[in-house]
């Protein structure tokens, strides 16, 4: 797999809409490591505009995060916090049970590296791609994702927070060679984090070698349909 065609197929495809980034973990960290305050996902804008991230768990504010980055165990407040303050579980024994399944490998010694994929060589030792897209962006994603399956769980729609639904959910299901592929953005805290119009497609190394292929085949390629929505992207910049 070759990054520089993948790159020219998204511009095809997207025109100058913003690259995906990538995420993967290392022993070192690639660039100066910075502390985060709050959700990460804000500290991400960089990476997203072509640059490279890295952070460690020392550097990670929020304890959510370091759990879903693979850095620590769950702290014994954690699950009474999303239960009972934020109220996105309805007990704490659920959010127990979700992490608990969930099963993120440890990666505790370890850097986690976020790159726009134009910074990389190839697309070796990564653990997912991640896509931030406007909705008609999104509906482009989607349909190439959809495009060579008729898995109904294709692309899921788990409870995550932020961080849980671009590194947690990618780095376990590319761990299991799996298939799916995952909305994300929709927790209320990340949301003043991002653009009003971005949600979050993460695709794990296990499908994207599959999804790799299938873009040309796709209705991006230039269908009708498909040049009236890129048509709106190109002019309104989302």
């Amino acid at each position: 797999m070759d990054i520089n065609y993948f790159i020219q197929n998204f511009r095809n495809a997207f025109g100058d809409y913003e690259l995906p980034i990538a995420i993967w973990y290392s022993d070192r960290p690639k660039v100066e490591v910075s502390k985060t305050r709050g959700c990460y996902i804000k500290d991400l804008k960089p990476a997203r505009k072509g640059q490279i991230l890295s952070l460690s768990v020392d550097a990670i504010a929020c304890p959510g995060g370091k759990v879903y980055s693979g850095f620590t165990s769950v702290p014994p407040f954690l699950p009474g916090f999303v239960s009972d303050k934020e109220r996105y579980k309805d007990t704490p024994e659920m959010v127990i049970d979700f992490i608990t399944e969930l099963n993120m490998p440890s990666k505790e010694g370890k850097y986690i590296n976020f790159a726009s994929i134009n910074n990389l060589d190839s697309f070796e030792g990564l653990e997912g791609i991640i896509f931030f897209a406007s909705p008609d962006v999104m509906t482009g994603l989607i349909s190439w994702t959809l495009m060579d399956t008729n898995k109904p769980d294709a692309v899921s729609v788990p409870f995550a927070s932020g961080c849980s639904a671009i590194v947690a959910q990618t780095v376990v299901e590319n761990r299991d060679e799996g298939h799916r592929s995952f909305l994300g953005l929709f927790d209320p805290s990340v949301r003043p984090q991002v653009e009003a119009n971005i949600l979050s497609l993460s695709v794990p190394m296990s499908r994207f070698k599959e999804m790799y292929y299938t873009l040309e085949k796709s209705c991006l390629k230039g269908t009708h349909a498909w040049n009236k929505v890129k048509e709106r992207i190109l002019q309104d910049g989302n």
